[in-house]
């Protein structure tokens, strides 16, 4: 079994991925949910670190900082940043920013790593609807210093257009800021691992099929 299957299973085991019909906040209904908020054990996010750590590998993404955008992303990158650690023999730092500005102590934006000119960051996230926590971190990061955005890595990439775009998320990025997202697994590979067995869903495969030829992006 692949890392990519193994991260199916896992997720449909922790109940962060679900089938059945869901009304999703764009109105749209979709035949399977994805609820991050359902990892919430020391178990299940050093296993979660173990597969954003195979993702970079997978992708060849180098830093020297993880960043995780308050507040989702500050968990995932320090797993993530042990996890290159402890599979991979990688060290790297981590950082993450506050929602407010401090204004006693050291102060400033930015927790963690110092991030200078030139700094190699990888940003962490759970999944992108709009890439608005994207365009909300990018300014903060460029006001500290010129750091190098390698990529961005996310749990799942839904390859599924937006409501004023043929385009998803992912590829409104890369054609805004010209980072690369990269993602541990996509609907394709879910569709995949249910096709296959790897996963229980069959009966939801005709759905599966039907929302992707209706709203999925062309790659």
């Amino acid at each position: 079994m692949t890392y990519k299957e193994e991260f199916i299973k896992f997720m449909t085991e922790c109940g962060v991925l679900t089938f059945g019909e869901f009304t999703l906040k764009s109105g749209r209904r979709a035949p399977y949910f994805i609820n991050t908020g359902n990892y919430k054990t020391g178990a299940q996010l050093c296993r979660l670190g173990g597969y954003y750590a195979a993702c970079m590998q997978e992708h060849g993404l180098e830093a020297d900082v993880l960043f995780g955008p308050a507040y989702k992303g500050i968990p995932l990158a320090a797993a993530a940043a042990i996890a290159l650690y402890r599979e991979h023999g990688i060290e790297v730092g981590y950082a993450y920013d506050r929602k407010e500005v401090k204004d006693h102590g050291e102060g400033g934006m930015i927790v963690g790593s110092k991030l200078e000119d030139g700094t190699k960051v990888v940003l962490i996230e759970d999944v992108m609807t709009s890439g608005k926590a994207l365009r909300e971190v990018y300014p903060k990061l460029k006001a500290v210093a010129d750091v190098n955005i390698t990529g961005m890595v996310i749990t799942v990439d839904r390859q599924e257009k937006g409501l004023t775009s043929e385009k998803s998320a992912v590829q409104e990025v890369k054609a805004e800021f010209g980072i690369d997202v990269c993602s541990i697994v996509t609907v394709s590979d879910i569709i995949a691992a249910i096709e296959e067995g790897v996963v229980d869903g069959k009966a939801y495969l005709p759905q599966m099929l039907a929302y992707r030829e209706q709203y999925g992006v062309k790659e």
